[in-house]
């Protein structure tokens, strides 16, 4: 199996003029890129344009008035609940944003967060057993419990009532739940379907804020209000890869208010360990600098380290754990890159190119096999499962490619599997090692029936065809109207044709990465970086054409603009994909 560079490119159609004019006098870049992320849809705009209008009425989730009505049925009875949380940063985020929100009208509540080593994904019988031994009887989910029928059925056999909230894909039958969060459920009439986990709990805690008074809850310990949760929800939503479209783009972009604001002790600890300074923190950084961190504990660790953090009520509190996390975050990265060599070298040990790629071992511990599956999916472009094998059961978790649904093929392998849940793109399970060779058998089987016919290389999407003359610090600055950016909304990438390269350098260690300098029709020379794209420098031509990001970069105290390439097509030789006019 060979690795590559080159993507196909895919050059977005031309602004229709009645588009255009809805949204004038916007730059005519911005405007084609807001045409691209709404689809042309012009109900659309305003999530973009006016974010901190447009959040969602909660009671219009299927199921959140029943929520309630057992949340309050509770308090006036005095009975205990649980939260039953995932441990990854989605499922803390959305532990925190409940517990705070029912400490605060008095509940009696606490945690509950599996061990990803002992006990894995979801919920599980013997977890059930015991929370009900120990008095719970309302049991609330976050960020999983849609496919955990059995499960869910013991708790309402042991005396439960069960709220579940979740966000991933649910199966043919729901749960037997006295109520069902989720707006991915059949025919759901919640008008947005993407919310992450954390999104689907502040909905829960949003309905309570709104129907809980001092009145009807003399114990009320403060006032909460639905603002002082999207910090949580910011950080969740971005950790999980939620697409920054609709509604989550405009909890990001609330939250990442709150966030700068550094009112939360433990956001503040955790971003001074990180080196992040309040007033700068955007959804790059929660995804490259905070996520990490607060996902490690779960990873390697118990996740409750981060919880306690999120909840921490002092400085003097937090920022020891957030050191902790800090910690367990280097240790993590040193186990991932063990972890990621040993998966590319079973990959490659394959001598021709399957569909799918699946690799299992017991030197992989199962709080890494995610990262490895993206690395394994990013170097071949296949959807990737990497298993943890851990005596007579294992763990996996599964990446994927647009073209390939990864929870349904495990619906279809779902006889072989103990427990297991997901999106398209990503997911979990826990299986019996001795079947791991008929799931691999048959996950490769579905994939070649799905993909074998397609050439599977990677899209770009590219938002305009544009020369460099038209690049400005006026147009990046207009841009980040556009903001927050990430999954769903990436940042616009811009294609120049035939760029004169006056240097080509590689940087980095053993020369990984490429360093360009271009020159526009003006003369203007423009920096540029490729980062893991080393591979080019001995093959470049005088001209090429570039995909790229307009971006600020910072060295020495000094801003410039630069172009973050993305890709290189070499004029003519290349494929440059569905081109249209140049601006």
């Amino acid at each position: 199996m060979e690795t590559y560079g080159g993507k196909r490119w895919q050059v977005a159609p031309r602004v229709p003029e009645a588009f255009g004019s809805r949204v004038a006098p916007l730059h005519p870049l911005v405007i084609q890129v807001l045409y691209n992320r709404t689809d042309g849809d012009p109900e659309a705009v305003d999530t973009f344009l006016k974010p901190t209008t447009l959040l969602k009425d909660p009671f219009e989730l299927d199921d959140v008035a029943e929520a309630v009505t057992l949340v309050h049925s509770a308090l006036d009875q005095g009975r205990r609940m649980v939260v039953y949380s995932d441990y990854d940063a989605d499922g803390v985020t959305s532990a925190a944003v409940l517990l705070e929100t029912l400490q605060t009208i008095g509940a009696q509540v606490r945690a509950y967060i599996p061990s990803r080593e002992d006990e894995g994904y979801g919920l599980n019988p013997e977890a059930i057993q015991d929370l009900a031994d120990q008095g719970i009887r309302l049991l609330i989910t976050t960020d999983c419990g849609i496919r955990s029928l059995d499960e869910i059925a013991l708790a309402r056999h042991l005396g439960m009532d069960v709220i579940v909230t979740d966000h991933h894909q649910a199966g043919p039958v729901l749960p037997q739940a006295n109520a069902v969060l989720n707006p991915k459920r059949p025919s759901s009439s919640y008008p947005f379907n993407e919310l992450a986990g954390v999104g689907v709990a502040f909905k829960l805690a949003q309905a309570l804020i709104r129907q809980t008074s001092p009145v009807r809850c003399p114990s009320m310990q403060r006032e909460l209000s639905e603002e002082d949760l999207l910090d949580l929800v910011a950080l969740g939503t971005v950790a999980d890869m939620a697409p920054l479209i609709g509604e989550n783009h405009t909890l990001v972009a609330l939250g990442l208010e709150k966030i700068n604001s550094a009112q939360r002790p433990g956001l503040s600890a955790l971003m001074r360990v990180a080196g992040v300074n309040p007033g700068k923190v955007t959804s790059r950084t929660i995804g490259f600098e905070l996520a990490p961190r607060l996902n490690a504990a779960g990873r390697i660790d118990e996740a409750t380290i981060a919880l306690d953090l999120l909840l921490a009520e002092d400085m003097a509190e937090a920022l020891p754990l957030a050191q902790a996390l800090d910690h367990l975050n280097q240790k993590r990265r040193e186990i991932t890159l063990h972890v990621r060599e040993k998966a590319m070298e079973i990959a490659l040990a394959q001598t021709t190119a399957p569909p799918l790629v699946f690799a299992a071992s017991e030197d992989f511990p199962s709080g890494v096999v995610g990262l490895a599956a993206s690395r394994l999916l990013d170097e071949f472009y296949r959807p990737a499962v990497v298993v943890s094998i851990e005596g007579d059961y294992s763990k996996g978790s599964a990446r994927s490619i647009p073209e390939f649904h990864i929870t349904e093929a495990l619906d279809a392998v779902g006889d072989l599997l103990v427990r297991y849940g997901g999106h398209r793109a990503a997911a979990g399970f826990t299986i019996r090692t001795g079947h791991l060779t008929e799931l691999a058998s048959r996950l490769v089987a579905l994939a070649e029936e799905k993909l074998g016919a397609e050439a599977l290389l990677p899209t770009l999407k590219v938002d305009a065809e544009v020369s460099l003359e038209m690049l400005s610090w006026d147009l990046h600055s207009a841009l980040q109207r556009l903001a927050p950016f990430g999954y769903g909304n990436p940042l616009p990438i811009f294609v120049s044709r035939r760029v004169k390269v006056v240097q080509a350098r590689a940087v980095g260690g053993q020369g990984r990465h490429l360093k360009l300098t271009v020159v526009d029709v003006s003369g203007r020379r423009w920096d540029a970086i490729a980062f893991r794209q080393g591979y080019w420098l001995d093959r470049l031509p005088g001209e090429i054409d570039l995909a790229y990001v307009l971006e600020l970069n910072e060295w020495n105290g000094i801003i410039n603009l630069q172009l973050n390439v993305q890709d290189i097509h070499f004029p003519g030789v290349d494929d440059p994909g569905s081109a249209t006019a140049a601006w």
